[in-house]
């Protein structure tokens, strides 16, 4: 299974130790699914770790470690051009594009996103953590 996890969501795993967010972390890296990401997605993490609200909570080394983490542990593919829709916000684009692309889940707290859930995979932290236990409940004998 490959996710696309938007950076609220890598931000709110950074942020607390606790909840979806942080608990997909911890799946991803024991390898219950596959994390896409791309070049856009981490320029905007780190835009996003450096904002002044931010920093007072994650230090510029932590930061920059987290996004090193992410890069090497992440597959990295290339950004796509042509999102199969649009968002609300276009600065979101890339992450439908990134998702339709990759054949992967977009896992994202952005409601703007979520709304387009129909026609395309987009699912909240919480309901790709449930889809993750059920998978694993269903390869149990």
């Amino acid at each position: 299974m490959h996710a696309a996890l938007d950076v609220n969501v890598l931000i709110s795993a950074l942020l607390s130790r606790h909840g979806a967010p942080a608990q997909l972390l911890t799946r991803w890296l024991a390898g219950e699914f596959e994390l896409v990401i791309s070049e856009a997605l981490l320029s905007e993490l780190e835009r996003t770790l450096a904002y002044p609200k931010l920093i007072s909570r994650v230090s510029p080394p932590e930061a920059r470690r987290f996004i090193d983490a992410v890069r090497r542990a992440g597959e990295v593919v290339a950004d796509a051009e042509d999102p199969p829709l649009r968002s609300v916000d276009p600065g979101d684009d890339y992450l439908l594009a990134l998702a339709a692309d990759s054949s992967a889940i977009l896992v994202t707290g952005d409601r703007h996103l979520l709304e387009l859930s129909e026609q395309l995979p987009v699912r909240t932290p919480l309901q790709f953590l449930q889809a993750l236990h059920a998978a694993a409940d269903a390869e149990r004998p």
